[in-house]
């Protein structure tokens, strides 16, 4: 659910961004399921921010990394999401919960059935159960995939502490750009 800088930070080396979103769960989730989890995800919002349409993020085992998965065996229990589940199940199958697995299919799920930042995030939350966490994850991708315009204002006015949220993006911008990276372009204002 706090993935999305990784991937973005990376955003323009599909290897690393993929990779180090895997590691970066290992501090607080070591399990394989959790990395696989991270590492697919992250293929996903690296994908998103670079402009990969919709259906082709969504088709099955995506990666931006071509035959990343036939290289690299995926846990047993996300395969069912990387082919596809959120795309056939329906609430009350689709489950909201702290179960990375289930929390991952229903994000996805909210953002396959939706048109818009607004439409899959709300889907996302109204799921219920772990709310903020079905939130968090639909919301990184739908973030990535639509910009930050397709955010509704009425949302980035509520964001809280959002001056310090664009200072720490600013400071990964500096950071980026001190390894070599290309330029960071940050909004001026989140509202």
């Amino acid at each position: 659910m706090r993935l999305a800088p990784v991937p973005l930070f990376y955003s323009d080396d599909p290897l690393k961004a993929i990779e180090m979103s895997g590691e970066s769960s290992r501090t607080t989730h070591p399990l394989q399921i959790t990395i696989d989890a991270c590492i697919y995800f992250g293929g996903l919002i690296f994908g998103a921010v670079n402009g990969v349409e919709k259906d082709e993020l969504l088709s099955d085992y995506y990666s931006p990394v071509s035959g990343y998965w036939d290289e690299h065996e995926m846990t047993e229990d996300l395969r069912e999401v990387a082919e596809g589940s959120f795309k056939v199940k329906n609430p009350p199958e689709i489950i909201g919960s702290g179960y990375v697995v289930q929390s991952l299919e229903a994000a996805l799920w909210a953002f396959y059935n939706s048109d818009s930042y607004e439409v899959g995030v709300l889907k996302a939350v109204n799921l219920g159960n772990d709310a903020d966490t079905t939130g968090a994850i639909c919301g990184q991708l739908a973030g990535a995939y639509y910009g930050l315009d397709g955010i509704p204002d009425r949302f980035k006015e509520k964001i809280v502490m959002k001056e310090l949220i664009l200072s720490y993006a600013e400071s990964l911008c500096q950071e980026k750009e001190q390894w070599g990276e290309p330029d960071c372009e940050l909004p001026k204002s989140i509202s």
